[in-house]
């Protein structure tokens, strides 16, 4: 149900619904939107940075002005997750790209006669601490998409450390089971059953695999917990899953 209410004659409209509009060519409220959450941009952008950003001088703030103009356009409010928590994982995901892209260009060294010995040595050293700096991001971010999947994993009833115990042994069950968390995501009915109810539909489920009702019940969580790294955006998650199908 959209949220509304009325204050000195006039409506006013959830976030949502303003994005909503947007996505239907208000370019006035686009303008609007981008400046009064500048604030909450940097703030998404100085997190992943680990220092503070300057919108008026960073260029880290301004992929991350153009990510949050991408995620007005990209935003489905059927997917079940407000807009801001959908803006802020775009704005990371863009952000952290854009390093990367930076880093790799960074970490080169220019094999020059002209550069003695303790002047190398230097340069070595500041390429070691950026990998281990990068190694270290990296780190965070697996981690920081962890938590991210694990609040999305308890709404539907399911925690971490049930999920690796109750995850099928065997290649071909899990394979299995992806495939069927697929055809729940690709199926606009089921997928919206499944984010609205937060569980599967198995009598209109079962026709459309290849397995049985019972192997559905057993697996049931692992293909909700699949399900749930398909709708959301989760790269290291996404690429095991690649891996494992």
């Amino acid at each position: 149900m959209l949220s509304l209410c009325k204050t000195n004659n006039e409506v006013k409209l959830s976030l949502e619904e303003q994005v909503t509009l947007v996505q239907q060519g208000d370019q006035e409220l686009q303008q609007t939107l981008l400046t009064n959450y500048q604030p909450f941009i940097a703030k998404v952008v100085s997190h992943v940075c680990k220092r503070y950003i300057n919108p008026k001088k960073d260029d880290e703030f301004s992929i991350g002005l153009y990510a949050f103009y991408e995620a007005m356009i990209g935003y489905s409010i059927n997917k079940g997750t407000s807009f801001l928590s959908f803006a802020s994982l775009v704005i990371k995901r863009k952000t952290i790209d854009y390093l990367r892209k930076e880093n790799r260009k960074a970490v080169w060294i220019p094999l020059d006669d002209f550069f003695d010995s303790e002047e190398m040595e230097c340069r070595v050293e500041r390429v070691v601490a950026k990998e281990n700096y990068q190694n270290e991001e990296e780190q965070w971010r697996q981690r920081e998409e962890i938590n991210q999947f694990c609040d999305a994993l308890s709404l539907y009833d399911i925690t971490l450390e049930e999920l690796v115990k109750i995850s099928p042994k065997h290649s071909d069950a899990r394979e299995s089971a992806i495939q069927v968390a697929h055809i729940l995501y690709r199926e606009p009915s089921l997928r919206e059953y499944v984010m609205d109810k937060k569980k599967i539909p198995m009598n209109k489920l079962v026709p459309l695999v290849p397995v049985s009702k019972k192997t559905l019940e057993r697996n049931r969580k692992y293909i909700l917990a699949v399900f749930i790294v398909l709708c959301g955006d989760y790269l290291y998650l996404k690429e095991y899953l690649n891996k494992a199908s």
